[in-house]
């Protein structure tokens, strides 16, 4: 048997579950597929989902403690995550509809190195780095 392996979620641990899901559902149409909670851990889990598969699961601990660097090029520097990328399909319109929504502009959109992708950067409210991307070819 051949083993098939495809993409499910990315986690992430935040500070401020319910802002963190209205910024993801407003600015990208993401749409919340499941909720938890591990009370004795004071933990407060969130699943969202876009229609394409993309998702991401938020995880709301008490006390946790942020990682936080100014862009892609510093962030490259500390290991572990440091962005996730979604492809949209204007790049101008989801810079300035995430930034309406509390993102920070942290790149404008340009070419890619890699042909036929024009990309972006975005810090959402927390800070964590969201690379966009339009296929140009």
């Amino acid at each position: 048997m051949t083993l098939t392996v495809s993409f499910e979620h990315i986690g992430l641990s935040v500070a401020n579950l319910d802002r963190q899901i209205r910024f993801y559902v407003e600015a990208f149409g993401f749409q919340v597929t499941h909720r938890t909670e591990i009370a004795d851990a004071d933990i407060r889990i969130a699943l969202l989902s876009l229609p394409g598969g993309a998702a991401i699961e938020f995880t709301e601990r008490a006390g946790s403690a942020p990682q936080q660097f100014s862009g892609p090029i510093e962030g490259a520097g500390i290991q572990g995550y440091f962005h996730w990328a979604l492809i949209v399909n204007d790049l101008d319109a989801a810079v300035s509809t995430a930034v309406a929504h509390g993102a920070r502009a942290i790149s404008q959109p340009a070419p890619a190195r890699r042909p036929g992708i024009c990309f972006a950067y975005v810090a959402d409210p927390e800070g964590n780095l969201v690379e966009l991307l339009q296929r140009t070819d």
